[in-house]
């Protein structure tokens, strides 16, 4: 008997056999990991952080031939962008660009025949995406791990769908926080998207570049384990945009610091190597786990293939059982 698959505008149009595309996720979204995600039958996407072009490299190396694309923050690109020639002359399926204005990046990328897309948190972004030319918009939700605005996913995934059915009907949507299994999936469907980007349950993956202690701390974890946390930022020395927030594991470090950014600006030439010494080590208390609500849904280290094709066929059965509910109810 032939796997039932859920067939949506996403598979079509990016031609994949589930609807599910890994988060480009700073550090952690090797090569590796976007090579295991395509090869199940999504899409993965190499996170491009921050600019690091040998991390760029070494990343497309270990994807080797697989099909794949890259994220960008955007307003760091927009610090060296000679970044994206370097991404684009590898080919990529596609190029995500999350966090500013993608105006100045999307010819580009649209002249190399990649797909654009790009991750927004607020309706107003969405029109800036789609006057940029994006063919794919993520509605992010606050849920999700890292950072992130404040929408709930569940009322703004349906408002960007409505959005787009009159402003832009050919463009594609994707949801994305909170989504680590087939409900989740199951669920952005019927809310109007075509597939889900998911972050979080591949962070817990075992092709994940996360440290390893970050990532077995999160299996005890609850979504309410997560805080928004500034200190945590400037301990990175990363100038986000006050629009954004980022999401972590509450731990000794958080809670240290947790109203107390003035005192920490004091104390950066102290705490910084500190900090440093213990994200090396995978230190999950001294050091943040950089994930999202969605820790409270995973209690193992799986590889990605494994999460992929688990979320997918459980997806195929919830909506099959919705279904026949609604004829048992007729």
């Amino acid at each position: 008997m032939t796997e039932a698959r859920l067939a949506t505008r996403l598979t079509e149009r990016l031609a994949i056999d589930h609807p599910i595309v890994l988060a480009p996720m700073a550090g952690v979204s090797g090569g590796a990991l976007a090579k295991a995600v395509t090869e199940a039958g999504g899409l993965g996407l190499i996170g491009g952080g921050y600019g690091d072009a040998d991390f760029l490299d070494a990343a497309f190396r270990d994807a080797g031939n697989t099909r794949v694309g890259c994220g960008f923050i955007t307003w760091s690109l927009a610090q060296n962008p000679a970044l994206l020639d370097r991404v684009l002359a590898h080919d990529p399926a596609a190029v995500m660009l999350s966090f500013g204005d993608p105006a100045p990046f999307a010819p580009a990328i649209r002249a190399a025949g990649g797909v654009l897309i790009c991750q927004c948190q607020t309706l107003d972004h969405v029109r800036q995406a789609l006057d940029a030319g994006a063919e794919i918009i993520v509605a992010q939700g606050g849920e999700a791990g890292g950072h992130g605005a404040v929408r709930g996913s569940l009322n703004f995934v349906p408002e960007v769908a409505d959005h787009l059915a009159g402003a832009a009907p050919d463009v594609l949507l994707l949801a994305a926080g909170g989504v680590a299994d087939g409900r989740g999936l199951a669920a952005a469907l019927t809310l109007g998207a075509d597939g889900v980007l998911v972050g979080t349950r591949f962070w817990a993956a075992a092709e994940s570049l996360a440290p390893e202690g970050h990532r077995t701390a999160a299996l005890s974890a609850g979504g309410d384990d997560t805080v928004k946390s500034k200190a945590v930022d400037m301990i990175r020395e990363k100038r986000w945009p006050d629009d954004f927030s980022l999401r972590v594991r509450r731990n000794a470090f958080t809670d240290r610091w947790a109203g107390r950014e003035d005192a920490l600006a004091d104390a950066l030439a102290r705490e910084i190597p500190r900090y440093a010494a213990a994200a090396a080590r995978g230190d999950a208390e001294e050091s943040a786990p950089i994930c999202g609500e969605a820790i409270g849904l995973i209690r193992s280290i799986d590889p990605a293939g494994e999460i992929l094709t688990r979320m997918a066929a459980d997806a195929v059965l919830r909506l099959r059982s919705a279904g026949a509910a609604i004829k048992r109810g007729a």
